[in-house]
């Protein structure tokens, strides 16, 4: 089974599916390499915004695939990942066409990073989601941080970071972090949240978002991200590290 789908919908809308139901939609290298060519096609004149979501109706993200990637123990070795993932994020925030995380449930870790790179966050009602990095003894390493500091004020997002827990969606948008939540039909209620937005011609939303593009690069961000990564990749290679992921996979074999 394809790790990743893609499909162009009606009103130019590019549907990007992470396709591992059984993984929870963990990212492999697979999702990596496919949200990439997503971003690219987004770029084409056609699409108007780019939508995220995964498949089935549990999770959306269960963040990197620890099954694959426990088998990084260098910092160097974790360090290639992470840039890899970062770079892909830092495409897709600033990528000029709006996005949208279409969170059909569950977003943890790396997942809520995916989120939070997307413009807008539309989250199914009675999910949860959160940066869980901290519970395995690193820091959130693709960028996602460093983004979240960006869109929530300050004490919001150093809550949702250092709790290194689940919140409830209700409390992630009184936070900031979720724009809209639904309950019901996710492709319905996307193109219902996004009619007004895709109304307008392409030239038109590329302006605005190239407004905020230009605040990020003035502001650093791709260096700040940057810094990010490698603060994960060191503490990535130490021993707590290690075994705390190992005891996670114990309880989940």
């Amino acid at each position: 089974m394809k790790s990743f789908l893609l499909e162009e919908r009606e009103q130019g809308c590019l549907l990007f599916t992470i396709n591992r139901p059984e993984k929870r939609n963990a990212v492999n290298f697979d999702v990596m390499d496919g949200l990439s060519e997503a971003i690219n096609l987004a770029k084409k004149p056609g699409v108007k915004t780019l939508v995220i979501t995964g498949a089935g109706e549990a999770a959306f993200c269960s963040g990197g695939d620890l099954s694959v990637f426990h088998q990084l123990k260098t910092e160097e070795e974790a360090y290639g990942m992470l840039s890899k993932m970062s770079n892909i994020l830092y495409r897709l925030l600033t990528l000029p066409k709006p996005t949208i995380a279409l969170m059909n449930g569950t977003a943890v870790g790396g997942g809520c990073e995916i989120a939070a790179a997307c413009d807008f966050r539309v989250a199914k009602k009675g999910q949860k989601a959160g940066f869980i990095q901290g519970s395995l003894a690193i820091s959130t390493g693709w960028g996602g941080g460093t983004i979240l500091f960006e869109k929530l004020l300050a004490g919001n997002a150093l809550k949702m970071l250092m709790e290194s827990r689940l919140f409830q969606v209700e409390e992630l948008a009184d936070f900031g972090f979720i724009d809209h939540i639904y309950d019901g039909d996710r492709e319905e209620v996307c193109d219902s949240f996004l009619r007004k937005i895709l109304s307008l011609e392409t030239d038109v939303l590329s302006a605005y978002k190239k407004m905020l593009i230009r605040k990020w690069t003035v502001s650093g961000l791709q260096k700040r991200m940057e810094e990010e990564v490698r603060n994960c990749a060191a503490l990535w290679e130490k021993d707590v590290h290690h075994e705390l992921v190992a005891k996670f996979l114990e309880r989940k074999s």
